[in-house]
């Protein structure tokens, strides 16, 4: 597994979107692009027919899953559960970089989740087991009593079943390069029957 900045790559699809990815990230990383590993994830909710982002940390990209980590019993956890299809969006201003992504989501694997999680640090892990995340409490200070009485414990890292990974597998790719005048290069790829296919948008 080859390591860079902040998320790690591991036997790449190899194809053009996978290709064109990785050089616009090493080219974000020579300029120093700061929170490279954030990624907006946008999600829709049946139960309560709304949409809704929020960014989250892109650890890993294996083949062609792209995984971050996250509270099973969250509202974006519910989200997933009615609606296994969302959209996610990668600004990398250093170099003017867009990348907007259609995917389909669904839970990684326990090994995923529980190699990630044993590698993390104890003050991390003691948060993902205290937090109910999303839910309402009366007051910072039990958040913060709840956190700092569960990292006493000796199993902070065995990995609750509450948190794990999350998957999604693009099935279209957007790069959106910005340039003078708004003459800005977007090249779409759209994924079909394995294949990727290639249109040129106009600005």
């Amino acid at each position: 597994m080859k390591k860079n900045k902040r998320i790690l790559f591991s036997n790449l699809e190899k194809s053009a979107p996978y290709n064109i990815f990785v050089s616009h990230f090493e080219k974000a990383c020579e300029q120093g692009q700061s929170s490279i590993d954030a990624i907006a994830i946008s999600s829709f909710n049946t139960r309560l027919n709304e949409v809704s982002s929020r960014f989250v940390n892109l650890k890993y990209i294996i083949g062609d899953e792209w995984i971050f980590f996250s509270n099973y019993k969250s509202h974006k956890a519910e989200d997933f559960e009615g609606h296994d299809q969302i959209s996610a969006l990668i600004f990398w201003n250093s170099i003017n970089i867009q990348i907007r992504i259609k995917a389909d989501i669904s839970k990684s694997s326990k090994e995923i989740s529980d190699n990630h999680f044993r590698g993390r640090s104890k003050e991390k892990n003691s948060l993902a087991i205290s937090s109910k995340q999303s839910k309402t409490s009366t007051s910072f200070q039990k958040i913060e009593d709840n956190f700092y009485d569960t990292i006493k414990s000796k199993d902070l890292f065995i990995r609750p079943d509450y948190w794990g990974g999350y998957s999604f597998k693009p099935y279209e790719i957007e790069f959106w390069e910005g340039h003078k005048h708004r003459l800005n290069k977007r090249d779409l790829f759209v994924k079909k029957d394995g294949f990727w296919d290639h249109y040129i948008l106009q600005p």
